[in-house]
């Protein structure tokens, strides 16, 4: 017998085939299972995990329900008998975010994170879009993450992170009661151009030489004294006035209570002048002009006047609001005039501070001290410093072991508005960097320990990584040269400003690169670093140490000493003029016209031609000339004159000669004779 709905032989060749068969086959769910003897039907079992997986087929349903479900919910009916009804739960679409708060290093999983964008589709747009090649763990500079933001439509805000305990720590050093707030003195700082006498001024002040110690009369540093008048103090800063220090000059005006611009009376104005004018007016401080040099011939303190008032400088005698004092260094006429101003602006600016507080104030300078390790000339600017107390600087801490005033003497304590040397600290503090006494020395390495992190951090955030791309365009500008250094100086600040001096040098075909800088004298690791980097030494008031200058000598590297900045700027530049391409120049010899071609079988076309203008030399280019077109640029293979051989033939002869590798010439052509000089070229920056 034949099953309804199956054709008769196909059934009977399929369980002929299936009687022969040994093993029984069985499947759950009530599929028929073949035996040798006859078909039965095993009854429903419950199925495998397994089978489960496999036989459910889900289709969506609408489903009602008496209590309110969330958002996204669908439900789904199993199809299979004794199915039951189940639930699954996708969540509801999350609405776009308009603004992020980051925090730095961003890498790119951070990226995609925030914004719900898959990394890969960031790291595609950044390659096809910026052309910068990162993973997903590349470290992205802030101006590329909001870029980003700005293309992806989300405000991202990069929020940087504070250091642990320090907020409350800040809130915590400060009292302002009343009755503990004292009068301070005011801080002084003289800024002018140049050689116009302000350290001159100073020393006539304080009754010190400072001015003979200095290299060209030039002040290499900023430094602080206080000097005392009619029972009143007044604390001066020396600022360095030329234009290579504008950082330290800047930063001498932010701490300023009173600016004096010394402008020489017979040198005036000077473009040095306007830019301490303008760091003054930024630190938005009163200014009293020092008009010094007045002894001088051709002395003139009205020009002066007249035009420091088309710089909105307006003397009170013409009804402006700033004092003019004439000074002279040598004479030391104006001195106590400029003194009792001075006393008289901080009356009115009523300064005050308070003793008690623990001490706060600003780093002038740092350096490596034989003897002493890491000395700091500090300003306190509220509050008493005593010998002993743990002090809290930027990245790094230590302990005031020993205090001493400007006049090298040891203090036991020292108050507000006093500059004085402290030492020692973990290592060296950045010039610039604000100092907190802290009671707790754990404290202070927690919070120096998070600034170190935070600063690799940001460091690490704005490093661009060199990629394949980057590297192939360099290569394919050709040429590009590169001088490599190693600097070292006494001073944090020297160190400053000579980098930048020397990196304001690079243009687009020399490079200058600052490979390493640090304070202190120069030691093997710098000579080793030079060695292995093909870069020179440049140190600035240090020494080479002696193992340092016989590895030196057996490296051939060369070290350079200098005790002036401008001589260590001038001389890499001069070096840099002689790495620049010579500039070329053409110069026309003199036009021949050919008036015979002449053909020999050995040599081919030979011209004969007269010199119409200047000369034309055997080694000499030359460029032959139709219808005032250039048709071949080449050499000569011969210049003779009847047979003879010659150097060059100048106008008004006649001459013959071969052109090299070329025989196309014809009767009428003009063959122009030509040099190309090289010039050497002179950097400008």
């Amino acid at each position: 017998m034949v099953p309804t709905g199956c054709k008769g032989d196909s059934y009977e060749r399929r369980a002929q085939n299936k009687k022969k068969a040994e093993k029984t086959t069985s499947q759950a769910g009530g599929v028929k299972v073949i035996q040798p003897s006859k078909i039965v039907r095993i009854p429903k079992s419950a199925p495998t995990p397994h089978q489960q997986q496999r036989v459910v087929k889900m289709t969506p349903v609408k489903t009602y329900w008496k209590k309110k479900q969330p958002p996204g919910v669908v439900s789904f009916r199993k199809k299979e008998h004794g199915g039951e009804v189940v639930e699954s739960k996708k969540p509801a679409v999350k609405e776009k975010e308009t603004k992020v708060v980051m925090e730095p290093p961003i890498t790119v999983k951070d990226l995609s994170s925030k914004l719900g964008i898959r990394a890969n589709e960031i790291i595609t747009k950044l390659l096809l879009e910026h052309n910068v090649r990162s993973t997903i763990n590349q470290i992205l500079s802030e101006e590329i993450v909001q870029l980003l933001g700005i293309e992806y439509g989300v405000e991202i805000e990069i929020r940087k992170k504070e250091a642990v305990g320090e907020r409350d720590f800040m809130a915590e050093q400060v009292s302002t009661k009343a009755e503990d707030m004292v009068h301070r003195a005011p801080i002084v700082t003289f800024l002018g151009h140049v050689d116009h006498g302000k350290t001159s001024l100073l020393d006539s002040i304080r009754q010190t030489n400072v001015a003979a110690g200095e290299v060209g009369g030039i002040t290499q540093h900023i430094g602080a004294y206080k000097v005392e008048m009619h029972g009143k103090h007044v604390v001066f800063l020396d600022t360095p006035g030329h234009e290579a220090f504008t950082a330290m000059r800047a930063r001498g005006a932010n701490i300023t209570d009173v600016v004096v611009l010394v402008v020489a009376a017979d040198d005036g104005v000077m473009p040095q002048t306007e830019e301490a004018l303008n760091h003054a007016k930024a630190a938005n401080v009163p200014i009293v002009v020092a008009v010094n040099k007045i002894d001088k011939p051709g002395a003139n303190s009205l020009r002066v006047k007249q035009q420091l008032a088309s710089l909105d400088l307006i003397p009170e005698e013409w009804g402006g609001k700033t004092q003019f004092v004439e000074t002279s260094a040598v004479t030391k006429k104006g001195i106590d005039t400029l003194l009792e101003r001075l006393l008289l602006e901080s009356e009115i600016l009523e300064l005050k501070a308070n003793p008690k507080n623990p001490a706060r104030g600003v780093v002038l300078e740092a350096r490596l001290s034989e003897g002493r390790g890491v000395v700091a000339n500090v300003l306190i600017q509220e509050g008493t410093l005593h010998e002993g107390d743990i002090i809290l600087c930027g990245r790094t801490f230590g302990r005031a072991r020993l205090v001493t005033n400007e006049r090298g003497l040891e203090v036991q304590e020292a108050g507000p508005s006093t500059p004085v040397s402290v030492s020692d600290f973990s290592e060296v503090p950045e010039a610039g960097d604000k100092f907190y006494v802290v009671s707790d020395i754990q404290r202070a390495r927690e919070i120096a320990q998070e600034r170190q992190k935070k600063e690799r951090e940001t460091s690490l955030a704005k490093h661009q990584h060199v990629t394949l791309d980057s590297l192939y365009s360099k290569i394919a500008e050709g040429n590009v040269k590169e001088i490599k250094i190693i600097l070292k100086a006494d001073y944090k600040g020297s160190v400053e400003v000579l980098k930048k001096a020397l990196e304001e040098l690079s243009t687009p075909e020399i490079k200058v690169r600052i490979l390493h800088c640090g304070v202190g004298g120069i030691t093997e690791s710098d000579v080793l670093l030079a060695d292995a980097s093909d870069a020179i030494v440049i140190g600035f008031y240090v020494t080479t140490e002696d193992k340092a200058r016989i590895l030196a000598e057996e490296k051939g590297v060369e070290i350079r000493l200098y005790k002036i900045i401008y001589d260590a700027t001038n001389e890499i530049k001069a070096a840099m003029e002689g790495m620049l391409e010579p500039e070329s120049k053409e110069v026309v010899l003199g036009q021949v016209e050919i008036r015979q071609v002449y053909n020999i079988s050995k040599f081919g076309n030979v011209a004969g031609c007269y010199v119409k203008t200047g000369k034309i030399t055997r080694n000499a280019s030359i460029r032959l000339i139709r219808d005032n077109i250039i048709i071949y640029d080449g050499k000569l293979e011969s210049l003779k004159v009847v047979k003879d051989d010659v150097r060059e033939v100048r106008a008004g002869f006649e001459c013959g000669l071969k052109i090299a590798n070329y025989d196309d010439i014809k009767v009428g052509d003009v063959v122009e004779a030509y040099e190309v000089q090289k010039i050497a070229r002179v950097l400008t920056v």
